[in-house]
């Protein structure tokens, strides 16, 4: 399992924007083999901070995703953001 999570900083008149580019992204995510799913989180206890998770089964298919269409989106993205960091996160441990 691969996570790959953007920690944003989005201005209240921005999030309405923020959240359809986020859903865009994962449309486009949704084509492409090797994708389990996404969630937009805001991030408690600070105000205006985001965070976009993709799930992926391995690194590779986010790499070829990204590669593929991440200049694309981002030019088609409409809210202004602030971007705090880029995380890549790899299981090691499952539990049910």
């Amino acid at each position: 399992m691969f996570i790959h999570a953007v920690h944003f900083r989005v201005q209240p008149k921005e999030v309405a924007d923020y959240r359809k580019d986020s859903l865009m992204w994962a449309r486009q995510a949704k084509k492409y083999p090797g994708f389990l799913g996404y969630y937009t989180l805001s991030r408690h206890g600070h105000k205006h901070e985001f965070v976009s998770v993709y799930h992926w089964q391995k690194k590779a298919q986010c790499d070829r995703f990204m590669k593929e269409l991440h200049e694309e989106l981002v030019s088609k993205s409409k809210a202004k953001v602030t971007v705090f960091g880029y995380y890549n996160l790899t299981a090691i441990d499952k539990a049910k």
